[in-house]
């Protein structure tokens, strides 16, 4: 991973044509002190500031090692409305109680940006007040994360990111083999028509779902309905299923498989009797649902705590950090079972209802 210099005051006095004493009270100088520098000059120097990202540490470094004993926070969504406190919640429980073990504070990054459109380098970032970043998200920006490799600001991402200009440092959820191991379960039950709700990608946690399950396809096992999209009506999703043939479907989102299974039984059917159902991991909980879907259970917490390790070691050795992917084991779960073998004429005739 290259490695650049971190900025400074005189880094930026050159780029503006300036001297690191003009740099110095433009960010901290009083009114009277200011006003001695001419106004176009405040703006060449403010402009450098905001495209090179570059933020002044408010706190002095005190300790030994020069540092805050701060971690940063940041999540390209809001971490805590309701319908996604699943999601994130896990996460900073596990950072929280590894910083904790580290004798770290932790600073949630919170004002860069207004719900999805959160920028780690907006300009009134406070990135630098902590000393290493933690970065949570579905989807990450592309230039930013190559932006965070090319600089020498500590940071680990959770969850598995492709490279961007060099190897991302990361601690993920091992996807793809979890979903080939659901798929491989299948199989050896005697599904060999299966069924996929959910895109492909592009986000690298989708995309490996999509790898582990395409992996697993061939002999004995074919693709009968693909639904590239999640959050599809639940009658269009079961009407694909029972119309393709398919006796298992594979769910990238819970509540998708939560909606479809009501309904399915609503109309007669049951699962995992006449066609059974597996869900990759979820995001979110299943509300009232009283099933307990197969499924395997991601690791969170522990991608938390190993992260945040992880940066701690970054942070006091100046190491590159690494890519980490953690075991996504299996949940039985009930809505896995033997392929139906006499289940099409009651698949067609509830299809006809």
């Amino acid at each position: 991973m290259t490695r650049h210099k971190r900025l400074t005051q005189n880094d930026i006095a050159k780029l503006a044509g300036v001297s690191q004493a003009t740099v110095s009270l433009v960010l901290n100088g009083a009114p009277t002190a200011l006003a001695r520098i001419p106004a176009e000059t405040r703006d060449r120097v403010q402009a450098v500031i905001r495209t090179t990202g570059y933020v002044a540490d408010p706190i002095a470094r005190r300790m030994a090692k020069g540092l805050n004993r701060i971690l940063g926070v940041f999540t390209y969504e809001p971490a805590f409305p309701s319908a996604q406190a699943d999601f994130f919640t896990p996460f900073l429980l596990g950072i929280e109680e590894e910083a904790q073990q580290q004798n770290y504070d932790l600073l949630l990054l919170t004002s860069a940006g207004v719900g999805n459109n959160r920028k780690i380098f907006s300009e009134n970032n406070r990135l630098r007040i902590a000393d290493g970043c933690l970065v949570l998200g579905r989807e990450f920006d592309r230039k930013e994360l190559a932006r965070l490799v090319a600089e020498d600001y500590p940071f680990v991402a959770i969850g598995r990111r492709d490279d961007a200009g060099g190897p991302v440092p990361y601690v993920g959820g091992d996807y793809a083999a979890g979903t080939r191991q659901l798929v491989e379960k299948a199989v050896s039950l005697g599904h060999s028509k299966l069924a996929y709700v959910g895109p492909e990608g592009p986000a690298e946690s989708i995309a490996d779902r999509w790898r582990g399950f395409a992996s697993a396809l061939g002999e004995g096992a074919g693709l009968a309905l693909h639904v590239d999209a999640v959050n599809r009506p639940a009658d269009e999703i079961l009407e694909g299923i029972l119309s393709s043939g398919a006796t298992v479907a594979f769910f990238i989102e819970l509540a998708d498989a939560v909606r479809v299974e009501a309904l399915a039984r609503e109309r007669g059917l049951s699962v995992p009797r006449d066609f059974s159902m597996i869900v990759l991991g979820s995001h979110i909980r299943a509300g009232r649902s009283l099933v307990r879907f197969t499924s395997y259970e991601i690791p969170r917490e522990e991608m938390g705590r190993q992260a945040t390790a992880m940066l701690v070691n970054r942070i006091e050795t100046g190491s590159l950090g690494s890519q980490i992917l953690l075991t996504c084991e299996p949940v039985a779960g009930e809505t896995l079972g033997p392929c139906p073998l006499d289940s099409a004429e009651k698949r067609q005739s509830t299809k006809r209802m």
